[in-house]
């Protein structure tokens, strides 16, 4: 696999964009072809079958672009799909949700930790299994937001809506106290001024997406995969429904402008 070659990056719509971001910025040398599957979002509240499904479709869909590595720039399929599809692939892939809870065990000074996801990422309970292997001791307080992402996807970032949501979600937060706060979605970390208003800055936001972009760095140099000419990066961007909609909120996320989204029939994959 040439070091020239893209890194695939996926999610179930637009917040995977929040690891492509931390990718463009930590990995600049890197090109990255990015699918948003904005047909079929959400994908927190569909079933593990579905998930799989969709995530293979993409998977294929990558390879044709002969991506060196795949980033799960989602938590959902990261909980649901990852390790079936790891071992179907020849390239390396890896997910958001155990560099996210490596550092909430890292983070937490008092052992309360809250995870807050989609339904799907929650019930699975895997960053409960994680954050539990790094650390028995830890009390992992988890709950799912399904409000979160279409709150997100409308672009109601800054809006009195949003406060009030936030604010009736994470009041378990308080009541146990957790001070790392795991944002268990790559559509929150969009939303992390009002979560940060109602938790408080004692609590420390734990972003995935950062994380991520940290271990991809370290996995692709590991393995002689990173790309160390100085040749400017290639972006291509893709989804299964509504360019406009997504170059719109591209470009309130991204450090580049978003020229072209191209459709694609992903069921055809």
């Amino acid at each position: 696999m040439k070091m020239n070659n893209p890194i695939g990056v996926f999610d179930s719509g637009v917040g995977g964009l929040t690891v492509a971001r931390e990718i463009m910025r930590q990995l600049p040398g890197e090109s990255l072809v990015y699918f948003g599957d904005t047909a079929r979002v959400p994908y927190g509240s569909k079933s593990k079958q579905t998930v799989l499904k969709y995530s293979r479709q993409i998977v294929r869909f990558l390879k044709t672009k002969n991506v060196k590595a795949i980033v799960v720039a989602c938590n959902t399929a990261s909980a649901l799909a990852l390790d079936e599809i790891a071992q179907e692939l020849d390239i390396p892939i890896i997910g958001v949700v155990k560099p996210g809870a490596k550092m909430a065990v890292q983070t937490t000074k008092t052992g309360n930790v809250g995870v807050i996801g989609t339904e799907s990422t929650i019930k699975s309970g895997i960053y409960n299994e994680y954050i539990r292997e790094l650390n028995p001791d830890v009390t992992v307080v988890g709950k799912a937001c399904p409000l979160f992402v279409p709150l997100v996807e409308e672009g109601l970032l800054e809006d009195r809506v949003t406060d009030d949501i936030v604010s009736r979600y994470l009041e378990v937060m308080r009541e146990y106290k957790v001070d790392s706060l795991v944002m268990g979605c790559t559509h929150y970390p969009l939303i992390r001024n009002a979560i940060k208003r109602y938790v408080g800055e004692e609590v420390n936001l734990v972003n995935p997406a950062f994380e991520t972009a940290k271990c991809l760095k370290e996995m692709l140099a590991e393995q002689g995969m990173l790309n160390v000419s100085k040749g400017k990066p290639q972006y291509e961007y893709y989804v299964s429904d509504g360019v406009d909609k997504f170059i719109s909120f591209a470009d309130s996320v991204l450090p580049c402008h978003v020229t072209e989204t191209t459709i694609v029939d992903i069921e055809s994959y």
